[in-house]
């Protein structure tokens, strides 16, 4: 019997997998308990590939950064190689965490505690007085034991992938579904345009409430006229679509009438191999558990979560455009802050609705919810994986 079951009766995850119209959301314990939390954490974040960061976010060669995921420390390494680097952020001598703030272009990372020294690619390279004073050597000890441990990584359309398990199956293989659906959008000589821009490309917002309820939200466009009446004056919930990604691994919501209202003689330069007769389609796609992106013929988006407990997560937004003129050239800068506003504005709506959720958890009487058997096939989706991952 699966260890969830101690906390969660599995009448209640059983039934989210019902069909729609017979099923209920997943129960107030997986937004509220604690003790969930540690089970969700190993099951959905350390057995899958998620998302902790952006590579851009370290430019040069040796930029290091730390990160904690639900109190794991883990490092971010660009090394001499320009390559991107994922270690657990622990000195293998007495465990003492290595470093607490992002630096540049460093050479070694230094325990702070006894002076143990690694490399780039974690290699452990100095023990000073090892083997007693002045003795930096000792015979039996070897070095080669007692490099950093390296997490599985891969980097995808800039995200900082990562599967600390080393369980799942190879990134290229698990995100072929998606990739397979973008490429009528974004051949892959496309995708290596994307420039991240520098003054209006990245946004953070912080969320009283449980990581989930920003994706379930995201999946779908059923709150559009209600929560967004600006966004929805000119990308109304009829001209949308559901995205159900299978396998299992994504889902969300498409637009036929992406035209955005963005003031000036100026436009962005789009993808160049866009089709023409979709170039008013945008997709939204949530990647489990903690991604949101959006493709648009002339920018892209990544919006990725950093849950900090069960009640509350950090938000960040990372944009994109279509090569370097476009992300960071003052003849777009106009564009550029106009866009950032228009997604800030619309995801700063979303906030204030999904702390309302996390508050409504505490009632004993919700069971979860109902389903629109019509507009929340995406949303039932994301609660289907959770469900199925847990056991």
């Amino acid at each position: 019997m699966s260890e969830i079951y101690n906390i969660i009766d599995k009448k209640k995850l059983d039934v989210v997998n019902k069909p729609i119209s017979k099923a209920h959301g997943l129960p107030n314990e997986c937004y509220i308990s604690k003790e969930y939390t540690l089970i969700e954490r190993k099951k959905l974040f350390e057995d899958k590939w998620v998302v902790i960061g952006v590579a851009s976010s370290l430019p040069n060669l040796g930029d290091t950064k730390p990160f904690d995921l639900l109190g794991i420390p883990l490092l971010i390494v660009r090394n001499k190689k320009n390559k991107i680097k994922v270690f657990h952020n622990i000195c293998s001598h007495r465990g003492s965490k290595l470093l607490t703030k992002a630096s540049k272009k460093k050479n070694v990372i230094r325990c702070p505690y006894h002076s143990w020294s690694y490399n780039l690619d974690g290699d452990l390279i100095a023990t000073p007085h090892i083997g007693g004073m002045n003795k930096h050597k000792t015979p039996g000890f070897k070095k080669s034991n007692s490099n950093l441990k390296e997490v599985k990584s891969s980097v995808w359309l800039d995200l900082i992938m990562i599967n600390i398990n080393n369980n799942e199956m190879s990134f290229e293989k698990y995100i072929k579904p998606l990739n397979d659906r973008w490429k009528k959008f974004w051949p892959t000589k496309d995708r290596k345009l994307i420039r991240h821009s520098n003054d209006f490309g990245y946004f953070k917002l912080k969320a009283k409430c449980n990581w989930k309820f920003a994706i379930e939200n995201y999946c779908e466009s059923y709150h559009l006229p209600w929560v967004h009446p600006g966004l929805n004056s000119y990308s109304k919930i009829d001209d949308h679509y559901h995205i159900q990604g299978l396998p299992n691994r994504f889902a969300g919501q498409g637009t036929v009438v992406y035209n955005p209202r963005l003031k000036g003689r100026e436009k962005f330069p789009c993808f160049p191999n866009w089709p023409k007769n979709k170039k008013n389609i945008a997709e939204y796609v949530a990647l489990f558990p903690n991604v949101m992106l959006g493709i648009h013929k002339d920018h892209y988006y990544a919006y990725w979560l950093e849950p900090i407990n069960h009640q509350y997560t950090i938000e960040h937004m990372e944009i994109y455009y279509v090569g370097e003129e476009a992300a960071n050239s003052r003849k777009f800068k106009s564009l550029r802050k106009q866009n950032h506003k228009l997604w800030e504005s619309v995801q700063r709506e979303d906030v204030d609705i999904i702390q309302r959720m996390q508050i409504g958890r505490n009632s004993p009487v919700y069971n979860g919810g109902n389903f629109s058997p019509i507009m929340d096939n995406p949303t039932h989706h994301f609660h289907k994986w959770v469900a199925t991952n847990l056991v």
